[in-house]
């Protein structure tokens, strides 16, 4: 999927760090060693099938505003086609991110359609309801 209408990644390089990168034996957290913080990839001509094939929420969206881009509120909104949830994966140095309410509000409204919603930061992740509430995954 191509990106919206005017938007493009720009300075964000939120999915060089916070998601996993099994080519490069990237865990999620660290900065991908190809990446330059708001210069974007090194290799962007030659990066892996990976790279190539992500895209997140945001980017290939009409419908989300610039204020819900992944710098900005610390969250990378994205489809998980292993599992098909939505997910809210946060920056390593902002975990609870997706407590910002534009994102909370945003990721219940996702739930209230009937998906599969969870928040993502390291190690713990969270299931978001269409009622509002939220709890520890298992």
């Amino acid at each position: 999927m191509a990106a919206a209408p005017g938007k493009s990644c720009g300075a964000c390089t939120m999915c060089c760090s916070a998601l996993e990168i099994a080519h490069f034996n990237k865990p999620a957290g660290p900065l991908c060693a190809n990446c330059r913080l708001g210069g974007g990839c090194t290799i962007y001509a030659d990066r892996p099938e990976v790279c190539r094939d992500f895209e997140c929420e945001w980017l290939t969206s009409r419908d989300l505003p610039r204020q819900l881009r992944p710098d900005l509120v610390g969250t990378i909104l994205m489809e998980d086609g292993d599992s098909d949830e939505y997910r809210a994966v946060c920056a390593p140095e902002r975990p609870m991110a997706w407590r910002h309410p534009r994102v909370f509000a945003h990721l219940v409204a996702v739930a209230k359609s009937g998906r599969i919603v969870v928040a993502k930061a390291g190690l713990m992740s969270w299931r978001i309801f269409g009622s509002g509430e939220w709890g520890p995954t298992v």
